[in-house]
């Protein structure tokens, strides 16, 4: 462990630690400067000394929406910014602000038990607070734009800490200002939601979700409860447990095509599976890898998880080359049989 001073704070950097287990593909990755920020006040200092030394640095959530190289330089700072707080609340909502470093599926959980509603869709989804704004994570007909008031942050390039507003963060499918529109120059201290203090809000869009909500209620009304465990039931059937084996979850965003395009692929392909969106429609990026026989498939230590083509796997000592190659066959798979290219979730560093 070293000692760094960064503007007035004396910063305690550890060298060459492995972050195998901070990584949910369980890549064996080291990292040659490390940092657990445990208080806001870290920051300015950390930013001056990596701007000083002229050094990387990567802001590591739960790590579970990367894909890490077997060396990462520079300076690697894991989030451990902890707490929930009520900022406001009304006869019909809450206002919750969540510092970075919580666990994502916890919050949701916790927030459930408080009587606070509207992420219960959200549930089981990897990673922390503070990295759901970068991917804007969605599922099952909501996505964190809608539930999302302000996002607080440290501009890097300013040297302040301020909050953006939704519009400012510039949200899109699976993307954000700080994924690829101003990489790296926001540091996401905690995000602030708000949610409902009733069920009368629950989004039921997708029939598999109707269906099991209803298994589970039996012959009762339909609650946010049901619904988060519906959530937690479909996922737990579709995607492997990164604990068990290694995974980023759903690896390629779903496409999306003109009306067009959509109308000539479904008369040369009658099962085609898709959603409408706006003018075009959103084609179901695991069907597409299906369709092209890659389901269960293993490439050297990575694969296709055998129940959901959408999920690539490490089934023990895979690492980046393995999966980013793995990635690209399918990528050029799909795209000669259907004139559609994948785009990645995770992000590849460095």
């Amino acid at each position: 462990m070293v000692g760094a001073a960064g503007g007035s704070l004396m910063l305690e950097l550890q060298t060459q630690v492995s972050l195998q287990a901070l990584n949910s593909f369980g890549f064996n990755s080291v990292a040659e400067r490390y940092i657990e920020l445990t208080q806001p006040a870290q920051l300015p200092a950390l930013i001056d000394y990596c701007q000083e030394q002229v050094l990387p640095c990567l802001i590591l959530g739960g790590g579970s929406n990367l894909v890490l190289s077997a060396r990462v330089p520079g300076v690697v700072a894991r989030v451990r910014l902890r707490g929930i707080e009520v900022v406001s609340r009304s006869q019909q909502t809450v206002r919750v602000r969540v510092a970075a470093g919580e666990s994502w599926h916890e919050t949701v959980s916790w927030l459930l038990d408080q009587g606070f509603y509207g992420l219960e869709n959200l549930a089981l989804i990897p990673g922390t607070v503070g990295a759901s704004p970068v991917q804007n994570i969605g599922a099952y007909g909501v996505e964190l734009k809608d539930r999302v008031t302000a996002v607080h942050v440290y501009d890097t390039l300013q040297s302040q800490f301020t909050q953006l507003t939704p519009s400012e963060c510039q949200f899109s499918y699976r993307d954000s200002l700080f994924k690829s529109v101003d990489p790296g120059r926001y540091i996401i201290t905690a995000v602030e939601f708000e949610l409902f203090l009733n069920s009368d809000h629950l989004v039921l869009n997708y029939q598999a979700l109707q269906e099991t909500c209803a298994t589970i209620a039996g012959s009762q009304v339909v609650t946010p409860r049901h619904l988060f465990d519906a959530v937690c039931q479909l996922r737990r059937s579709k995607l492997p447990d990164p604990v068990r084996l290694g995974n980023a979850g759903s690896f390629f965003k779903n496409p999306h095509v003109s009306a067009a395009k959509f109308q000539a692929l479904k008369q040369t392909f009658s099962n085609l599976v898709a959603y409408p969106e706006g003018e075009g429609y959103k084609l179901a990026a695991g069907w597409l890898i299906e369709a092209c026989g890659w389901k269960g498939k293993h490439f050297e230590q990575v694969g296709v998880y055998d129940r959901q083509s959408l999920v690539l796997v490490n089934h023990g000592g895979g690492d980046r080359i393995q999966i980013e190659s793995l990635a690209v066959q399918i990528q050029d798979s799909v795209y000669n049989a259907f004139g559609v290219r994948l785009e990645p979730e995770p992000r590849y560093y460095p």
